[in-house]
Parts: C-alpha cells; sequence; structure tokens
C-alpha cells in the first residue's frame, strides 16, 4: 500500500516533538491504543532521529515520518533512522528534488498558489498545506480545490477536534496533522493514558460511527407488514414501502424474506467508509469483501462484517 493511501486511511497524522528518545516507544504504543498507527516525527530536537529508530523497529508496521525537514542531510538521516516520508513545513526545491531522486515520497509545504504549482510542476500530486488555519483555512483549500483539482493536501496548523471535521470533509484533503493529542507536556509529564483518551476521541470524531437502522428478517412479505405496522404504531412512524424491504420511518428496514444475519442486521452510519474500515480491522474485526460496493471514485461505499454478532450482521454505510 502506497503511503498516501496509508495516510488516507488513518485521516489523522499526529505531529510530534519528542525531546527524550526514552519516550518515543510509549507514546508510539499510546497512539496505537487510541486507534492511529502513524506519526509525524519533528525534527526540531536532536533526539527526532532516534525517537524515529525506537519506534520503527518496535513498531515496523507502524507509518513513520519525519517532519520539519529543512535540508538533504536531514532527509538522509530520517530515512536511515526509519522514516518512510518526509514532510517540510515549507516548499524547498531542492529538498523536494533530492527526495523526488531517490523516490522518496514528500509532503513539501505549500500555502500559495506559486508554491503548488511548482510541486505539481516536479510531478507531485499531494502536498502539506501549512500553516492551514492561518493560511485561510478551509475556505481557501476550497477556492483552491478548482484550479487545481488534481492536487490533494494535508492541512496541518491549528487543526483541533473542533475544526478537523471542516477539513476531512472536503474531497482535496487527504488526512490532517495536529498536536492537539500530543502536547510537550502529555509527552514530558508520560502522561500516555491521556494521549491515548485524546487520540481514541479525535479518531471517533472523525469516523463518526452511529447506528443508522436495524434491519429485521422476515419469511416472506406478509409477516413483514405485520412487524412493520406493530413498529410503526409502536414509535409514531411512517411505512416506506421498497421491493426488497419496507421501512419503519428511518429506523428500522424489515425485509420481506430472509437476508444477511441470523435475526437481521445492523448498518452503522460513518463519515467514511474506507477509514473506519481500516479502524475495525486494527481492532481485530474482519470483513466480507465480497460484499463491498464502491463509488466511482473507488471509495467504499458498504461493506459487511465477516461474521456476526448476536445474530445480526453488521455492516458500514456511508452517512
Amino acid at each position: 500500500m502506497d503511503i498516501k493511501k496509508q495516510l488516507y486511511l488513518a485521516g489523522i497524522v499526529p505531529v510530534i516533538k519528542i525531546d527524550d528518545a526514552a519516550n518515543a516507544v510509549p507514546l508510539a504504543e499510546a497512539l496505537r491504543r487510541g486507534g492511529l498507527n502513524c506519526a509525524e516525527v519533528t525534527f526540531r530536537t536532536a533526539a527526532a532521529a532516534e525517537a524515529i529508530k525506537n519506534i520503527t523497529e518496535a513498531f515496523p508496521d507502524m507509518l513513520v515520518g519525519a517532519g520539519t525537514v529543512l535540508t538533504n542531510e536531514q532527509v538522509d538521516t530520517a530515512v536511515a533512522a526509519g522514516a518512510q516520508f518526509i514532510v517540510s513545513p515549507g516548499f524547498n526545491p531542492e529538498t523536494v528534488k533530492y527526495c523526488i531522486s531517490k523516490n522518496i515520497p514528500i509532503l513539501p509545504g505549500c500555502s500559495t498558489c506559486g508554491e503548488m504549482e511548482q510541486a505539481m510542476a516536479l510531478g507531485l500530486d499531494t502536498v502539506k498545506f501549512f500553516p492551514a488555519e492561518a493560511a485561510g483555512g478551509v475556505t481557501y483549500l476550497k477556492s483552491v480545490s478548482a484550479p487545481y483539482k488534481q492536487l490533494k493536501f494535508m492541512p496541518t496548523g491549528g487543526i483541533d477536534k473542533t475544526n478537523i471535521m471542516n477539513y476531512l470533509s472536503l474531497p482535496n484533503v487527504v488526512a490532517c496533522g495536529g498536536s492537539f493529542m500530543v502536547k510537550d507536556e502529555f509527552i514530558k509529564n508520560g502522561d500516555f493514558e491521556k494521549i491515548t483518551a485524546l487520540t481514541k476521541d479525535a479518531v471517533l470524531t472523525m469516523l463518526g460511527l452511529s447506528i443508522v437502522h436495524v434491519g429485521i428478517n422476515s419469511e416472506n412479505e406478509a409477516e413483514a407488514k405485520v412487524t412493520v405496522e406493530a413498529l410503526c404504531k409502536l414509535f409514531g412512524l411512517l411505512p416506506d414501502v421498497h421491493k426488497s424491504a419496507t421501512f419503519a420511518g428511518k429506523l428500522f428496514e424489515v425485509m420481506h424474506t430472509p437476508f444477511r444475519g441470523t435475526h437481521g442486521h445492523v448498518a452503522i452510519g460513518t463519515n467514511n467508509p474506507d477509514r473506519a474500515r481500516a479502524y475495525l480491522e486494527g481492532l481485530g474485526f474482519e470483513f466480507d469483501e465480497s460484499s463491498a460496493t464502491y463509488a466511482d471514485n473507488g471509495r467504499l461505499k458498504v461493506c459487511y462484517l465477516k461474521n456476526e454478532i448476536g445474530g445480526f450482521a453488521f455492516h458500514l454505510l456511508q452517512k
């Protein structure tokens, strides 16, 4: 899987500054427990390279990049330590060309149309948008989406739980960088449980998991009609008849014949089925790929869990 795909599935990239490399592995563990298996370690401290090395050796499957990379020498140091991608705060043509020549993924910082065009001229299709909030934020990214349709962004700077979904809802945003769950004082004080809690909260905010409707199996259409009438009476809902099922309001989908699940199914709405699937797979859930349907742009729309829970099949659904 390429780096851009991994960044997209993660959705949130913790931007961390580590003063003591001994904190690197506990910090990575905290992020993973919270649901994020990626990090950008900034080269703003002397411990950056050692921290990257410690994390990548402890967790070979973790996506780790090097941030605030300003020189070709830092690129070499970061990659030697195990960094899989490079992030720079600004657009330095020499550093970008160097990374391209070495086949190293790089997301240079771009905040002007001129920098974006320079990046595209060098063959890049994904860049960092920094400093995001100060440079115009969501409004700016919406404005450049028309002339630069092929360019994707990883906004960083001033992003937290309160505004992250404003960015992630944009089609030209691949992921967001943020340090709000990995603040310096948390790391220095060894408050890794706090980091885990904030990370999990951010991930769940991003995914927006919720029950959209419950499906109930019936042996035949007559049985389904009786069930729908009872549910409509119980909750004050109106019936909505479809070819294979009748809805009681929007809460219940009563199947006209037996369908998935011993008893029925549960639709889990999410802001992004791709990210939700990746997150749940990280928790050990398996999916039935044969049940998956995709949009024209390749994004996942619907996919069922491989196994039932309590006699019900569960599936993800784009909200």
